[in-house]
């Protein structure tokens, strides 16, 4: 990519983080609902849980747009790994896309009074939908954690940018322990991280232009 791309690739890395933020926020169930206590909330929180979808596929689209300026920080050191933690992350970042379209269509059936509470245990224990739905998480935060790597081994950012993200994935088998803020503040913090990413990103540039231009 141009480097005169590069900042314009950070902005949608930093957009597409805080539609993840603005999702979160909107989510108006609990990690830890039954069925019936989710189909009851999407039924009263429609249009909140329409917008939730929304931020997530916009977040999915910015963030694979952002991509790039991610990918520019790994130009020596860690650039194996970084390409590696990337191309992994990214199946995590384009899946956010599929996810937020299942959540729609769930909400077209409840709307539709198609689902049940014993069909919807039915549902989300079928087999294929358990491996797209667990690789989708598991390319997010594998990826992270990767990324996590690479950039300690980059040094490109900040010390505490890796530490964040290392956090953040640490933190996801206790996400039902945590509660509702617990969780935000999770996703915040994954927000901060990515916007450390993506001024190193767009600093790198500048300090690459500042090198390339003659001095008379």
């Amino acid at each position: 990519m141009r480097s005169d791309w590069i900042p314009l690739s950070a902005s949608a890395l930093v957009i597409g983080v805080m539609a993840l933020v603005f999702g979160s926020l909107l989510n108006p169930t609990d990690a830890d609902a039954s069925s019936a206590d989710t189909i009851r909330v999407v039924a009263q929180e429609s249009g909140r849980w329409l917008g939730m979808s929304v931020m997530y596929f916009g977040s999915s689209v910015a963030l694979t747009l952002g991509l790039p300026a991610l990918l520019s920080l790994f130009t020596h050191k860690g650039r194996r790994i970084g390409l590696i933690a990337t191309a992994v992350f990214s199946i995590g970042v384009i899946g956010t896309s599929g996810y937020a379209m299942l959540l729609v269509f769930f909400r077209a059936l409840v709307e539709a009074g198609a689902i049940q509470n014993a069909k919807l245990e039915e549902v989300t224990a079928d087999n294929g939908l358990s491996f797209f739905l667990y690789g989708w998480i598991a390319g997010f935060y594998v990826g992270l954690l990767l990324i996590a790597i690479a950039l300690f081994i980059a040094k490109r950012t900040p010390t505490w940018v890796p530490v964040v993200l290392v956090v953040f994935v640490a933190l996801f088998p206790f996400s039902s322990q945590i509660g509702r803020v617990g969780q935000v503040a999770q996703v915040m913090g994954l927000a901060v991280a990515f916007t450390g990413i993506a001024i190193a990103a767009v600093n790198q540039v500048h300090t690459k232009i500042a090198v390339e231009q003659p001095s008379y």
